[in-house]
């Protein structure tokens, strides 16, 4: 039986008069807090989440609650983490793009996997905030033609979309990791693994989390 999206709960941060005792207290806020999902939970912290195939209603979500937080606040720095396998080129260009246009800092982190267009939205975020974790992995490679039908009339027009767009994460990834563009074209020709030191190395992540007891955030 699938578990679902936990609820947890959450607390309206308008505070009542100080209440007479610590019990008081405590039972004030059980009653006032709402049960909401936990993602619903987290966007309120600016926590964000890639976690499902990157298509249209999913872009869309993310999209839409990174334009409404910069409305909200646009100085509180925005978190999305990544733990996906890619998917279509338009949606992963629609956060980031998003991730340019929003006036806060976006910080993102990858856990597990950011492959494919995953990883488009990972080199996307705010220089010197594109983190993972120490087991995470981060693969690129070409766009793939499954965003297309394959109807022969519209072959020939699509190949020069297909195209446009191709160079389009060329650039981006020649742009955000400012490695030679034979380089990038070259690794990208096949799926290049890499772990979250080596996507360092290749300027797709700027520090790896370390754990609590370690004396630095970063290594």
């Amino acid at each position: 039986m699938p578990v679902g999206v936990p609820k947890v709960p959450f607390l309206n941060p308008n505070p009542d008069p100080e209440p007479d005792s610590v019990e008081e207290e405590l039972d004030s806020m059980e009653e006032k807090a709402t049960w909401v999902d936990l993602y619903n939970r987290l966007y309120r912290q600016r926590l964000l989440f890639l976690g499902k195939d990157l298509e249209e209603e999913v872009a869309n979500n993310i999209v839409g609650l990174m334009i409404h937080l910069n409305i909200e606040d646009p100085f509180w720095t925005q978190t999305l983490y990544i733990n996906c396998l890619g998917g279509f080129i338009i949606p992963g260009l629609a956060i980031y793009d998003t991730i340019g246009f929003v006036e806060p800092d976006v910080k993102t982190i990858c856990l597990g996997i950011a492959a494919s267009m995953a990883s488009v939205v990972l080199v996307g975020g705010t220089v010197t905030e594109r983190c993972a974790f120490p087991n995470a992995r981060v693969m690129i490679h070409e766009p793939r033609v499954k965003d297309f039908e394959d109807e022969f009339s519209e072959v020939l027009l699509e190949g020069q979309v297909f195209k446009k767009l191709r160079d389009t994460i060329v650039y981006i990834y020649i742009q955000r990791t400012n490695k030679p563009a034979w380089v990038i074209v070259r690794d990208l020709q096949k799926d290049t693994f890499m772990s979250a030191t080596e996507a360092i190395t290749y300027g797709i992540l700027d520090g790896v989390y370390v754990s609590e007891d370690e004396d630095e955030e970063w290594s």
